[in-house]
């Protein structure tokens, strides 16, 4: 057996086990409250946003909050995390727009203790206030400030978790992609998230899997209590992943892909998508050079050798393997692209856009032993995620 032939069929075997024995990570399950129970007292929710930096979104959000439909009581408190953009004052003016500023709660955030990453202490003190204020609630909605929440979010969220008695209930927001990069690496990042994270794995009581998106998390109080709180993940970088872990110890978890609910972030230059990744990659990879190397080697055997080997070994059976591993990847990638709504010939680039992913990875080690691991708005928060 030659070397590329060699290559070629381990590829193949990769992209074999992908499809057959990874969860069918490639199927798009999507947020639906079709069939379930309508709920005859609903609960009160709290949700918690915290926000630095986020005038460009955060008066959407509340917005967006304030118009659900949910027949419950929901209440918002926003946690202005040192801003210095106006953040606390646009979400103000955003509940007095639409009458709401008696549903709405503006915390000035503390300074950040030692051994806490930022999000997650400005979430903890949303937390407490909740704790104190509204002691019925029975979930906290965990949101960012920059998400555009359906009118019927926070219902079907609620109806999902009553009727399945789940402890946390998330979804994958719509993320932008209306500019050309983001039509070409948004949804590849979602892909990889969840061939990373099978939904159907992590939606299955007793399997290790456990992840969430942080945009959009319903979480049952008492399990957050069972968990101590926000401080069982104080340190932890990768937050929703983390927070999905601990509570999935102990009770079932939910995740899957937004119907209407979007993310307002943009991401206009492929700057903003490295950026991105190469803040959490390292930690995902538990800062281990060892790790990485691993990793780079995977996604260059995964995505990258087909193509070659069809291009430069052409008329060799590797080539013919090649070709045929680059159309299995592209066939597991077109359910994302419908979900986004997009040509199915961008398939066809999904090993161009593994190599911007493994650049973006390889950044994040770099970033890390440079002493600015985590950096995100000002702050280098170096975590190592367990």
């Amino acid at each position: 057996m030659t070397p590329a032939l060699a290559v070629a069929a381990i590829s193949l075997g990769i992209w074999c086990y992908l499809l057959a024995g990874r969860g069918l990570f490639f199927r798009t399950i999507r947020e639906s409250a079709h069939g379930l129970p309508e709920i005859v007292a609903p609960p009160q929710v709290v949700a918690i946003v915290p926000a630095r930096d986020e005038a460009d979104g955060i008066g959407e959000t509340v917005r967006s909050l304030l118009r659900q439909t949910y027949r419950g009581d929901l209440q918002i408190i926003v946690i202005d995390d040192h801003s210095t953009d106006g953040t606390a004052r646009i979400a103000a003016n955003a509940a007095r727009e639409v009458g709401g500023e008696d549903r709405l709660i503006v915390l000035t955030g503390r300074d950040l203790p030692r051994g806490w990453t930022g999000k997650v202490w400005a979430q903890a003190q949303g937390v407490d206030e909740a704790e104190r204020r509204f002691p019925e609630a029975r979930y906290l909605l965990l949101t960012d400030a920059d998400i555009a929440h359906a009118p019927d979010s926070v219902a079907g969220l609620v109806a999902r978790a009553e009727a399945g008695g789940l402890d946390l209930v998330s979804l994958m927001v719509r993320l932008a992609s209306e500019s050309f990069f983001e039509k070409l690496l948004v949804p590849a990042f979602v892909f990889f998230f969840q061939k990373l994270y099978p939904f159907a794995w992590v939606n299955r009581p007793g399997h290790p899997a456990a992840a969430a998106a942080g945009g959009c998390m319903l979480v049952r109080r008492q399990a957050l209590r069972r968990i101590g709180g926000m401080s069982a993940i104080a340190g932890r970088l990768i937050d929703d992943c983390s927070l999905a872990a601990a509570i999935k110890r102990g009770g079932p978890v939910w995740l899957g892909l937004a119907h209407e609910t979007r993310s307002l972030r943009r991401y206009r230059n492929p700057a903003d998508v490295w950026r991105m990744v190469a803040r959490t990659a390292y930690t995902q990879l538990d800062h281990s050079p060892l790790n990485l190397a691993a990793a780079a080697l995977g996604m260059i055997l995964t995505y990258l050798a087909p193509p070659i080997l069809a291009l430069v070994t052409w008329g060799e059976p590797s080539a013919f393997i090649g070709l045929l591993v680059w159309g299995l990847m592209c066939a597991a990638f077109l359910p994302m692209l419908r979900y986004y709504r997009l040509s199915p010939l961008w398939a066809a680039a999904l090993p161009a856009i593994a190599l911007f992913y493994l650049g973006a990875t390889l950044d994040s080690g770099r970033r890390h032993w440079l002493g600015r691991g985590g950096e995100w708005k000002g702050r280098v928060q170096v975590r190592s995620d367990a």
